[in-house]
């Protein structure tokens, strides 16, 4: 019988169940999801660090539509780096730069509640948990998906926020002719990564 566990932070959490369970496996089944949840975090944290890295290098020396460029040539083959030993690394959001970052509909389910978390913080006047992540584990299969939140960063305001140079804007619609990624808010959500692990 299938056993899914879901987690979503800022102490949101729903678990599905057998209730006939074995404990013994049940806490084994455990211990491993919450090795893969932290496996997860090092994996979206290392892309999310490497990204920004290289975008900061790129708009200190060429300029903002340098940057744009850098996230073009760069984002997928970090993520393709990350992509090893049974995880698939990645990046989705509501609104999509990239085409081949469309959520499917459990990642649009999850973007929609960070959403709506990150904006009850912000009518509360009050700043979010961190991480603000999710999971998903099906025990039949021993797949896991995991999702954290990206909020909109100073950095990113000026290839993604509300006020987007002329050029910058020419440069991005080069590249992503259909971009959704711009209008955004300081602290709102941007995005997420998305990692999926599959045993070999």
């Amino acid at each position: 019988m299938k056993k899914s566990i879901f987690l979503i932070a800022l102490g949101l959490a729903v678990s599905v169940g057998c209730p006939f369970a074995n404990a013994q496996n049940d806490e084994l089944a455990d211990s491993e999801v919450q090795t893969k949840v932290k496996q997860a975090r090092v994996h979206a944290k290392a892309l999310g660090g490497a990204l920004k890295s290289r975008l900061k290098q790129a708009i200190q020396s060429s300029g903002l539509e340098a940057g744009v460029e850098e996230c073009k040539l760069a984002a997928e083959p970090i993520a393709e780096g990350l992509s090893q030993n049974g995880w698939e690394v990645g990046r989705t959001a509501l609104k999509v730069r990239n085409p081949n970052n469309v959520p499917d509909e459990w990642e649009r389910e999850q973007l929609a509640l960070f959403a709506s978390l990150l904006e009850k913080t912000k009518l509360e006047e009050k700043q979010p948990s961190t991480p603000i992540d999710t999971y998903k584990y099906d025990s039949d299969s021993g797949e896991f998906r995991y999702m954290m939140a990206i909020q909109q960063g100073q950095v990113c305001m000026a290839c993604h926020g509300a006020q987007v140079a002329p050029s910058v804007k020419e440069t991005i619609l080069k590249h992503y002719p259909k971009d959704e990624a711009t209008g955004f808010e300081l602290g709102e959500l941007r995005g997420a990564f998305t990692l999926t692990y599959s045993p070999q």
